[in-house]
This record gives structure tokens, C-alpha cells and sequence, in this order.
């Protein structure tokens, strides 16, 4: 099996960003907290708790029975009410951001946003690049909510046509979109129409290719470059090509088990692999790359639930109806220790009988357990339970967010050489040397970057300049140098103005958004240029030129985010317009943009660390 590490965090719910410098600080305490959802079997409410103080506790009433997604890198929980045409988001309240060498941490009550979503059977839900997507199956459309709203508890969303209505999922892929398609109910009356395939559609839902044949479409999950979803025949698996989704179908091997198929699937964050059923008492390991595709792993009982450890991805977990755990060893494919942890629950009956869920808590494994009226605690090494807590009623469906992260005393630490002075605005820095941050580094430093740096879903901070937000901000600065608030305040309501509130950058597509209205063109590296300032200190210009797109994107763009060699932005300032030399002259007016995932207390705290 190929073992690619990809650039993600060990935490799964950690931010994607990597932010910026960041100095020793004593006053920093390392807090590591798990907050657990629990959907309720029968009534309609979801609770939550602090996993290591369960007196924390919180209660959001559904219409209905819950099924539960962490999403958004555990920034939310999103509710989904098949049985009630509803789906609920609460926000979690615990929202991590990576520095490189730690993340912070920023802690708050769990609250539900206001507005939720409606419509004839919502079911499927997929989060990623920034999107959250629903599938509504008896309505025959997706909707696409725009995952860093929901921390302004706010929803902004669109629906995705589908062909027919049908049981199955749309997803992002690249700068597409792909959806499961459907064929004619096999016999009259209400039997489900045939999922046939999935098909690469433009966002407003109309077909640009022919439909991937994957008899039975169900189950999906994203790792690395690839989407993958269970079929009749194999895995059909889908990757980002120049042209479009591209889908590759990889057969069952003729080793598993004749007359079995994949219909769950889960992704792993930090290793291109999936794991996924394969019939009631079997799993598979599926690498997308190299052969042998699959691996079987046989069970000794009837599978009740599984889920991979986002935190090292070598290992999965799965309940049996024995009411056994046992540890998967996803690159050996095998299982490596096994437990008892509750009573039995057999898998006789109805699918959405009562029975356990698991999810991962950092070192732990929490599971309900609906006979009960428990959650259980398991410590992940030793399969041993060290804790339980109970819920009222028969805890069900389960989902996690949270992780470790440091808590600044106030959060004023400071970088040196962020004054007030534009100067300091673009200059350069790097994690490794005080003098490269400063502005002060030799040029066979600097080195060429490509757009890829500042892939992302980008929000402007000029709203909240003008609502009043970043008043904190120009206090920080006014103690640390020289000049006043109102003077600090002024200079950056010329640095900051903007009418382009959002940024998306995807391959090699730049989107702008003015009043939510988009233009787009494709982007191509045009060198970079050295601008030295009146201090004497320098910054570096990294210019991308339009090859393609409308008409009124700017034919050239500059970045300026503090780094002079290939490094992922964690924010930056945009330069653009049509005239390349007048743009190095710019130095006043420096539109700035932080990921989208953030909410404004978290910039203003990002801000204050510079």
C-alpha cells in the first residue's frame, strides 16, 4: 500500500490554515477539550457536554431524530432530520488554529444557528473545500451552504438541480461539481429509482459529461486528491483533471467475497486510504493508487458502526454486535486487539433500531450505548473504558468536536515589526529568522511561490473595520508604538477599502465576489518583484497574470503576506488591477484577507498577534 502523508494536521478538526508567527508565551496554558453531541433515538433534541466535564452541558431541541456531521473542521454540527424534512446547524464552540509549531484554541458555549433548512428528505451530507452539501433525496436537489457563514450564524446557501429525485449525494470536486443520477423506478408505484452512476455537472446542475457507470451508488468519502464511492461493480473513485472530474473504477478483486459491495465509506485525513464495509461482517481497506486496491478484513460478528482516528491514521475501530471494539490496523489490514466494552446489540431488525454509535475524542473513543443511557468512554490504546457519562433518554447518533490548543492570557502577545506603518505591512518574514521577519534577508532567499499558497476561501476585513469590530486592534497598536487610535484607525480605512468582500482561490481560478455577485479568471505565475522601503527593511510582490476568464477580472494580482519563499498563507494583502508597474507603486491601499473559516473575534485576536 502507498503510504502518502499528506499535508494535514495529526488533530482532524484542526484549522486548515497555517497562521502566523508565533513567539514563546509564557501566559499560554495548553488546553485540550472534546465537546460531544448526542442525538436522541426517540425524541427530538440534541445534547451536548464537555467530555472532561460533563456538567457542561447543553440542550438543542429538533423536530425529529438526529443524525449528526462535524463539520467545518469541528467548527459546527449540522442536525439532519431525514424522517422530519429538517437539518439544524449548531455551532460547537471550540474553533482551533494552527501556528505551524501549535494551535490555538478559542472556547465558547455551543449555540444554534438561527435559520435552518427544509425540504423533502434531507439525508447525505458532505463537507468539503468549504462547503457543506446537503441532499435533499424526494426533492431532487443538493443545498450548498457556504461553511464559514455559519460562524456569523448565518446561512448562505444554493441548490443544485438533479436530473431526478433520488437517494443519493452532490460533491465538489476541483472547480466542478459531480452527482449521483438515477434511471426510472424499476416498477410502478413508490419504489426508489435506480441509481446508476455518477455524472460531472456544472453548479447550477446542468450535465458536461457522460455518467460514470456505479450500479447502486451509496456511500462516499474524500481522502487526499480522491472522492470514492461504493458501486456493484468496485470503488469508483474521482480526482480533479484539467477538464473536469476524472473517475477511475476499481473492481472488487476477485479474492473478497463473492456477492458483497461497499456502501459506507470513510476517508482518511492524513493518508490517502478509505475504509469501507464490504457485507454485514467484513471490511475493506481501498488504496486508490496503488495495487492491490483492496484488502479484506473479516469480523467475527455482524459490523455495528466504525470510524477511523483522525489522529493517527495508521488505525480504525469498529463495534461488533457482540458488543465488542476491536482496533483495525489499516496498513496491515487486520485487526490488532479487540475488547468487550457493553452488552450485546444485534443486528436483527430494523436498520435505525437503537443500537451504539462511536466517534472519535482525541485518546479516546466515545460511544452510546441506547440500552443504557450512557455515553462510554474508552481509552483508544487499551480498548478499556475509563468513564461514563449519562444522557436522558436513549443516546443515539454521535459527533465530536474540539482538540488541543494553547489559551493566551488576554491574547496579547505581540510580534515585533507590526506597527501602524504600512512599511511593516508587506514586510517578509519566515518562521526561522527574526531578521527574514523583520524585512531584512539576502535575496537568494526569497524564492519563487505558486498559487497554490494562497488556495482557499478568503474574507475581506474591511466590514469590520466599518462595524466597528477591530476597535481592540487599533487600541493594541495605540499601547505598543506611538500614534493614536484615531490616527491608527484612519490609515487603515484607506488601507483596508475594499468593494470585493470574498475571495475563493481553486487551482488555478481566482473568484472575486462584489455584492455576492462573482468574476472569475485563471491565473498564471508572472514572476515576483523586491520593493524596498524608507526604513530599509523589504518585502517580496508575488504576481500572477490573467491567461483566462471574464472580462472584468484583473489582469494581474499581487500578493504581499509577509513570506518570501513557498508557505501557506494565513493571510494576506491583494494588490490588482490591469497595469503591472503601477501596482509596485501601490502602498496605501492594501486590501487584506483572512480564511473565511474564522469569525471576527478570532481576526481580531490573529491581528493583535501580529
Amino acid at each position: 500500500m502507498k503510504r502518502l502523508v499528506r499535508g494535514v494536521s495529526a488533530l482532524a478538526l484542526s484549522a486548515a490554515f497555517i497562521g502566523p508567527v508565533a513567539f514563546a508565551d509564557e501566559d499560554a496554558e495548553d488546553v485540550t477539550l472534546y465537546r460531544v453531541f448526542v442525538g436522541d433515538h426517540e425524541a427530538g433534541k440534541v445534547t451536548a457536554f464537555d467530555l472532561n466535564k460533563p456538567e457542561n452541558r447543553w440542550t438543542f431541541e429538533t423536530k425529529g431524530q438526529n443524525k449528526l456531521y462535524s463539520v467545518n473542521e469541528g467548527a459546527a454540527i449540522v442536525s439532519v432530520q431525514s424522517d422530519d424534512d429538517a437539518v439544524n446547524f449548531i455551532n460547537s464552540g471550540i474553533s482551533l488554529h494552527s501556528h505551524g509549531d501549535h494551535s490555538d484554541i478559542e472556547i465558547e458555549n455551543p449555540a444554534a444557528v438561527d435559520k435552518a433548512l427544509t425540504g423533502p428528505r434531507p439525508f447525505h451530507v458532505i463537507d468539503h473545500d468549504g462547503k457543506i452539501v446537503i441532499n435533499f433525496d424526494k426533492g431532487g436537489y443538493a443545498e450548498i451552504v457556504e461553511a464559514h457563514e455559519l460562524a456569523h450564524n448565518e446561512i448562505e446557501s444554493k441548490q443544485l438541480k438533479q436530473a431526478r429525485a433520488h437517494h443519493g449525494f452532490v460533491a465538489p470536486v476541483g472547480n466542478g461539481w459531480v452527482t449521483t443520477v438515477a434511471s426510472d423506478a424499476p416498477v410502478e408505484g413508490d419504489a426508489a429509482p435506480t441509481r446508476v452512476g455518477l455524472r460531472a455537472v456544472n453548479e447550477d446542475g446542468t450535465p458536461v459529461g457522460d455518467i460514470a457507470t456505479c450500479t447502486g451508488i451509496h456511500g462516499e468519502a474524500f481522502s487526499g486528491a480522491y472522492l470514492a464511492a461504493g458501486c456493484k461493480e468496485g470503488i469508483l473513485t474521482v480526482t480533479a483533471g484539467k477538464d473536469g472530474p476524472v473517475t477511475k473504477m476499481l473492481t472488487y478483486a476477485a479474492e473478497l467475497p463473492s456477492g458483497e459491495t461497499t456502501g459506507t465509506l470513510l476517508g482518511a485525513k492524513s493518508m490517502q486510504v478509505f475504509l469501507g464495509n464490504y457485507g454485514a461482517k467484513g471490511l475493506v481497506v481501498v488504496d486508490p493508487v496503488d495495487e492491490p486496491h483492496f484488502r479484506y478484513i473479516e469480523l467475527p460478528f455482524r459490523r455495528v458502526d466504525f470510524a477511523l482516528d483522525p489522529a493517527n491514521a495508521r488505525f480504525g475501530y469498529v463495534l461488533t454486535e457482540d458488543g465488542s471494539l476491536h482496533q483495525i490496523d489499516v496498513l496491515d489490514g487486520k485487526l490488532s486487539k479487540s475488547a468487550k466494552v457493553t452488552e450485546p446489540y444485534s443486528m436483527d431488525g430494523h436498520w435505525n433500531d437503537p443500537r451504539p454509535r462511536i466517534a472519535m475524542a482525541g485518546d479516546e473513543i466515545v460511544m452510546s450505548d441506547p440500552n443504557a443511557g450512557l455515553v462510554r468512554r474508552i481509552a483508544k490504546d487499551e480498548l478499556k473504558e475509563v468513564g461514563t457519562v449519562e444522557v436522558e433518554g436513549k443516546p443515539y447518533n454521535i459527533a465530536v468536536a474540539g482538540g488541543s490548543g494553547k489559551v493566551h492570557e488576554g491574547e496579547e502577545h505581540d510580534h515585533a515589526g507590526h506597527d501602524h506603518d504600512h512599511e511593516n505591512h508587506e514586510h517578509a518574514h519566515s518562521h526561522g529568522d527574526p531578521q527574514v521577519y523583520a524585512g531584512y534577508f539576502e535575496d537568494s532567499q526569497i524564492k519563487d511561490r505558486p498559487l497554490s499558497d494562497y488556495a482557499g476561501d478568503w474574507q475581506s476585513v474591511y466590514p469590520y473595520l466599518q462595524d466597528g469590530t477591530l476597535e481592540p486592534v487599533w487600541e493594541h497598536k495605540a499601547e505598543k508604538g506611538t500614534a493614536s487610535v484615531e490616527d491608527i484607525r484612519a490609515e487603515y480605512e484607506v488601507g483596508y477599502k475594499t468593494d470585493v468582500e470574498r475571495i475563493t482561490i481553486e487551482g488555478d481560478v481566482v473568484t472575486f465576489y462584489k455584492n455576492g455577485e462573482p468574476m472569475k479568471g485563471s491565473y498564471a505565475y508572472d514572476g515576483r518583484e523586491t520593493l524596498t522601503y524608507k526604513k530599509g527593511n523589504r518585502g517580496v510582490r508575488f504576481i500572477f497574470k490573467k491567461t483566462d476568464g471574464d472580462a472584468e477580472a484583473p489582469q494581474f494580482i499581487q500578493f504581499s503576506d509577509h513570506k518570501i519563499a513557498p508557505e501557506k498563507a494565513d493571510h494576506y494583502h491583494l494588490y490588482w488591477g490591469d497595469d503591472r508597474a503601477a501596482l509596485l507603486d501601490e502602498v496605501t491601499n492594501w486590501p487584506t484577507y483572512y480564511p473565511s473559516s474564522l469569525t471576527p473575534q478570532q481576526i481580531v485576536s490573529e491581528m493583535k498577534a501580529h
